[in-house]
């Protein structure tokens, strides 16, 4: 694995369990821990000639070291032996921590940070990384359990195959055993969510759909079972659900990976509602991992 673990900082408790995070996962990597701040102008304009960061504020100066010095601080704690670097840069966080994701390993932001509305439980700059990003996205949510599996949302799809390929190395990473979660139903491929299957065994043959399913898991799981024969990889066909069946898995995870976009997606969305669902009630964190459009 190449590239840096870059973790967002806004002061915000949250972004500080981020970074705990996101030092461990460096760690894991044997990878460089890059600690990235960002903030913008009053006037939403970056004044002529000013560079990534200006101490010319005395005031803003002392917030943004303090929160880097608690970044660091966090970041020493939980992995001292971890090269740990920092970047102030003025700009939207949105902005800036994309560009970031171009050279990134993975990045890691907290559900949500300081400029988030109350009743909002995910900020958005995280659902902007999950749809934009160029490197996988870990949001920190909850506190995880840690024997817990890695939880794989397998949903078959072409674009799907980066987060299989994502959750195996992360499995072997963290010498986590891997449950590899398919959830179907007789609407599957529109990811259908209501209180259930709306079509009845009348209509769909039941038994040929689920052997179905099942075929699409062992096939998907197989080159990966391959290529990580260390990890101990558990399958499980669920008829449910979709998104509340994954949810329900989170409870017991250390970390649940999806793809952004799977089967049933329209073609015009970088985010499917799975992963947005994922990304704002899981209960542990959640990695989503963009396939290739």
């Amino acid at each position: 694995m190449s590239g840096p673990v870059v973790v967002g900082v806004d002061g915000s408790a949250s972004s500080l369990a981020a970074v705990e995070v996101a030092a461990r996962e460096a760690r894991l990597r044997e990878a460089e821990l890059r600690i990235v701040h960002a903030f913008g102008w009053p006037a939403a304009h970056v004044p002529p000639g000013v560079a990534p960061w200006t101490r010319s504020e005395k005031g803003l100066e002392a917030m943004v070291e303090g929160t880097l010095a608690e970044a660091e601080r966090r970041a020493y704690a939980c992995a001292p032996e971890v090269v740990t670097s920092r970047s102030v840069v003025v700009g939207e966080p949105l902005m800036v921590l994309e560009i970031e994701s171009r050279t990134a390993a993975l990045a890691v932001v907290g559900s949500r940070g300081l400029g988030g509305f109350g009743g909002l439980l995910l900020g958005s700059t995280a659902v902007h990384l999950a749809a934009h990003g160029h490197c996988p996205l870990m949001v920190v949510r909850e506190h995880p359990e840690p024997a817990g599996p890695v939880v794989l949302a397998v949903d078959g799809s072409p674009a799907g195959e980066a987060a299989v390929g994502f959750a195996f190395a992360e499995a072997a990473l963290r010498s986590a055993p891997l449950l590899a979660l398919h959830v179907w139903n007789t609407w599957s491929e529109r990811a259908y969510d209501g209180p259930g299957d709306p079509l009845s065994s009348v209509v769909v043959d039941i038994d040929e759909l689920r052997e179905a399913e099942q075929r699409l898991l062992d096939e998907t799981l197989s080159p990966w079972r391959a290529r990580f024969p260390q990890v101990a990889v558990e399958p499980r066909l669920v008829r449910s659900r979709i998104r509340p069946a994954l949810i329900d898995a989170s409870r017991e995870a250390q970390l649940l990976v999806a793809g952004a976009r799977g089967r049933g997606g329209f073609t015009g969305l970088l985010l499917g509602s799975v992963s947005q669902a994922l990304l704002h009630h899981a209960h542990c964190p959640v990695t989503v991992v963009r396939g290739t459009e």
